[in-house]
């Protein structure tokens, strides 16, 4: 096992510093850096090949397999081994003998390769046939069993695909915007340095046992589509003199104690690799704050901003820059920049090109909703819309192909749970439709009222209360059926999660959910809490207020169809649905749905109310303890 930032004994709590309002921090504790680049203690090497932002380390699939082993026999205990596992991106799962391994997609970047890699192990080790890409733009894979996990990741390995810290107390997927590179309203394209990023944190000896798990966006705009209001760190492009850097929030994050996060510096350097070395400031101030590590659940990095202030954390972190570590650093970035140039791998045209022949409604509709002009005269990003997040195996291998076929070689997963095609020719859109139709993937109307997003819930999480994926289909399913084609309406999203947790970012949403309980005499029925008014587009971070109503699981599709009818019904001219909800009061909101909150007695009719979306036994709480904070 590699080295950590624990000290190997306690050591007392040291009083607060004057200033530090309070925070007790670990100031004799022990924070490497690493190694020369190829030394022992930092084995890296970087292929500078597409998609190949994290490096693989053969050893560590050996030492996982020799791990893995340890345990299963008993040689290991429990709680030593989950710390380790964690690190290499294996999660544990609510059903026994099983586990989840979350892949790594930085900035949301994937190959054909890695779309054929995907295909491949889904088929070998996944019972359910699928992967699922999740609000972070990673892709997880559930029900494999530990004893083939190592198998799993060697199988990704040659295609450039990292689960390296997708779990644990350490600094997880780097996320990016989608459209970065082609937006026409992007301010310089981030993606290199998202790279170097990624690259200097993991395996990073500061960053394996932090409080906390650590959250990092990066955006080239303004409309801020990779969300860094909820981010533990986020960067957002900024010129200023020529010169490139990057605005720099800290202390967002949903879940307990929302906050959206605040900017602690309006111009940090980029090319001088200034950005590195102020993140690595920001997380050694984080990982030494004694007092946030006893309470798991406010171990964040939002509570120490909180606590102090944006002010006095800026004068920690200042404080923290003219330490003597920084001189034993390299952040020069040129060695660890993730350049690529989609458009020098574009394909040349193909000789032939399908168009229209007859009716063409169906597909301008698919044009209008689906499609995007590039910055690039000529081509078009595709946003694919994908269904709860899932893919099976024949999509992969199909998405992957049209990549080849059509693209620039690299696409991005979404945080919506979709996937954008980009540096696609406008006169092969058409070709691009029915490719994608072939699959099932050609449905009209990413980031819409029925592209509803989802966490797993109690499908495979420990921490979930309800069957999230269970309602987000049957929700989909109601909005469907009412054939919505106001433009206004259209435009609501909505998300739901399985637990109060943020997973789904139900806290961003429109119309947002979480999982909950109510009880009924001696019985306990599914339910959800509401958030209605949330945001996350044109650069708005808002999160919604939280109604004071539980509604039955089998009553939030009438409960959204009413507040829907409601909208249409009594809305102002152009008037948009948070503004809606912000006039009339969250008080009407509940009055409308207020007779399906009301309890029910268990009998033969009602029934169907004490049972989940997508089961078939009567519903029980089953919460066990998560891992993200082990």
């Amino acid at each position: 096992m590699e080295p950590t930032s624990a000290p190997t004994k306690p050591k007392p709590k040291p009083l607060a510093k004057p200033g530090d309002k309070g925070v007790e921090q670990e100031d004799g504790k022990v924070q490497k850096g690493k190694g020369r680049l190829g030394s022992l203690t930092n084995p890296e090497t970087y292929d500078e090949v597409p998609g190949h932002v994290i490096p693989i380390i053969e050893g560590e699939f050996d030492d996982f397999g020799s791990e893995a082993g340890q345990f299963l026999e008993g040689q290991t205990p429990e709680d030593q081994f989950i710390g380790f596992r964690l690190k290499q991106g294996v999660y544990g799962q609510r059903q026994p003998g099983v586990q989840m391994i979350r892949v790594k997609l930085p900035f949301g970047g994937v190959t054909p390769e890695q779309m054929d890699a995907f295909a491949d192990v889904v088929e070998a080790y996944a019972p359910l046939n699928k992967g699922h890409i999740t609000t972070r733009q990673n892709i997880q894979i559930h029900h494999v069993p530990l004893d083939q996990m190592v198998h799993m990741l060697r199988d990704l390995a040659p295609s450039g695909l990292s689960s390296r810290e997708g779990c644990g107390n350490t600094v997880r997927n780097v996320t990016g915007d989608p459209w970065a590179g082609i937006a026409k309203d992007e301010i310089f394209d981030p993606t290199p340095y998202a790279g170097a990023y990624t690259r200097y944190f993991v395996r990073h000896p500061t960053t394996q046992l932090m409080p906390r798990k650590i959250k990092t966006a990066f955006t080239g705009s303004d409309a801020d589509r990779a969300i860094t209001g909820i981010h533990d760190i986020a960067f957002i492009s900024r010129i200023r003199d020529g010169v490139r850097g990057f605005e720099v929030r800290v202390g967002g994050g949903t879940s307990i104690m929302a906050r959206v996060a605040p900017t602690v510096y309006d111009f940090v350097e980029a090319d001088n690799g200034d950005f590195l070395e102020v993140s690595e400031a920001i997380l050694r101030v984080y990982d030494r704050q004694a007092w946030l590590r006893p309470n798991r659940a406010r171990a964040r990095i939002k509570v120490l901003v909180d606590k102090v202030g944006v002010e006095e954390f800026r004068r920690m972190v200042d404080a923290e820059l003219e330490g003597e570590w920084t001189a034993e650093r390299d952040f020069t970035i040129d060695r660890l920049r993730f350049d690529i140039d989609e458009q020098a791998m574009l394909p040349e045209p193909g000789t032939r090109t399908t168009s229209p022949n007859g009716d063409r409604a169906e597909f301008d509709r698919f044009l209008e909703a689906n499609t995007s002009e590039q910055r690039q005269e000529g081509f078009r990003a595709v946003e694919v819309k994908v269904i709860r997040g899932d893919l099976t195996p024949e999509q992969f291998r199909g998405l992957g192909q049209i990549m080849r076929e059509y693209t620039g070689g690299f696409a991005r997963m979404t945080v919506q749970q979709n996937i954008v095609l980009r540096w696609v020719r406008e006169e092969a859109l058409h070709d691009v439709w029915l490719r994608l139709k072939e699959l099932d993937l050609e449905d009209v109307g990413p980031r819409r009222v029925t592209d509803v997003v989802s966490c797993p819930g109690t499908d495979s999480c420990k921490m979930g209360i309800t069957s999230s994926m269970g309602l987000n289909q049957a929700v989909q399913e109601k909005v469907e059926s009412m054939d919505i084609t106001d433009p206004l309406t259209r435009e609501i999203q909505i998300k739901m999660s399985g637990c109060p947790n943020g997973c789904s970012q139900h806290h961003v949403a429109n119309i947002g959910f979480y999982g909950a309980s109510i009880k009924v005499g001696g019985r306990t029925m599914p339910a959800y809490v509401t958030h209605l008014g949330g945001k996350y587009t044109d650069g708005d971070t808002i999160y919604g207020t939280r109604l004071k109503v539980r509604l039955p699981a089998r009553r939030v599709p009438e409960a959204v169809e009413r507040w829907i009818n409601l909208y249409e019904g009594e809305r102002e001219e152009g008037e948009v649905f948070n503004a809606f909800v912000e006039r009339v009061g969250t008080t009407r909101m509940e009055e409308a749905v207020k007779e399906l909150t009301l309890p029910v007695e268990f009998d033969l009719d009602t029934m169907q109310q004490f049972i989940d979306w997508n089961r078939s036994d009567p519903y029980v709480v089953e919460r066990g303890e998560g891992e993200c904070a082990v």
